[in-house]
C-alpha cells in the first residue's frame, strides 16, 4: 500500500556530480508539481520518495536540502536529478556505492523525465538489506513516486540575449512575435537588451530572422 504525506517548502546543500552528454530532444517531459510517496516498509526500513520539478542544479539541490531538514532524523537521503540539458547528478548519501542515487536516476531516465529531482529518504529498520536489496528498494520508491506524478510535456527551449538600438524595436518585436518567443527579462537603457526563450526547434530560424530583419545589425546570442 502507498501513502502520500504532505509535501513541504524548500532551501540548500553540497554533493558529488555525474555529468553526461546533452540529450537532444524537442519536448521535455517533467512533473507538474512536487509529490511525496511512502512505500511499505522493507525489512523494517521506511522509504519515502519526494519527486519535484527542478530547472537547474540550484533548484534541485535546494529541494534535497529542504528534505534533509524536513527528515533530519532519517538515516539516508539518496537522490538524483536530470535536467533537459542532459546534465545529471546522483548521490548515495553514505549507502554502499551505486545502491541509492543511480537506481533513482535509472527510473527517471526510464520514464524519460527531465528537469526533475527525486529524493528517497530511508530510516534504517535494524536489518541490512544488502546491495541488491538496497538498489531495489530505492528504485521501487522512485518508481512509485513517478507512477503517482502528473507528467507534463512542453517544448524544449533555447535561450537568447538580444541587444538592439531603439530604432530597430519594431522589426525585432515582429520577429519575436513571429517565433512565439517569450521575453524573460528586459533592460531599457541606451539600447534595449532582451533575454528571450524560443522553442529549440525554431532556434536556428529565429537567429536567421533577427539578422535578416535588422539587415545584420543585431544578432541573437545563445545564452
Amino acid at each position: 500500500m502507498w501513502h502520500r504525506p504532505v509535501t513541504a517548502p524548500v532551501v540548500i546543500v553540497t554533493t558529488q556530480a555525474d555529468d553526461i552528454g546533452p540529450d537532444h530532444v524537442d519536448v521535455v517531459r517533467s512533473v507538474a508539481g512536487a509529490i511525496t510517496v511512502e512505500r511499505d516498509r522493507v525489512k523494517g526500513s521506511r522509504f519515502v520518495a519526494d519527486l519535484a520539478p527542478a530547472s537547474d542544479d540550484a533548484s534541485a539541490l535546494a529541494t534535497v536540502a529542504a528534505i534533509r531538514t524536513r527528515h533530519a532524523d532519517a538515516s539516508h537521503h539518496c537522490w538524483a536529478f536530470r535536467l533537459a540539458s542532459g546534465r545529471a547528478r546522483s548521490d548515495d548519501d553514505g549507502e554502499p556505492g551505486g545502491t541509492g542515487g543511480p537506481p533513482i536516476l535509472r527510473h527517471l531516465d526510464g520514464a524519460r523525465l527531465a528537469d526533475v529531482v527525486c529524493v528517497v529518504t530511508r530510516w534504517y529498520g535494524g536489518t541490512n538489506l544488502g546491495t541488491g536489496g538496497l538498489a531495489r528498494a530505492y528504485g521501487a520508491a522512485a518508481a512509485a513516486a513517478i507512477e503517482e506524478a502528473v507528467i507534463v510535456e512542453q517544448p524544449r527551449l533555447t535561450h537568447f540575449e538580444v541587444t538592439h538600438p531603439w530604432d530597430l524595436t519594431a522589426p525585432v518585436q515582429a520577429v519575436l512575435a513571429g517565433h512565439d518567443a517569450a521575453t524573460v527579462d528586459a533592460d531599457y537603457g541606451v539600447d534595449v537588451h532582451l533575454s528571450v526563450s524560443v522553442a529549440a526547434t525554431r532556434a536556428g530560424d529565429f537567429e536567421a530572422a533577427i539578422m535578416e530583419a535588422t539587415s545584420g545589425r543585431v544578432a541573437a546570442v545563445r545564452s
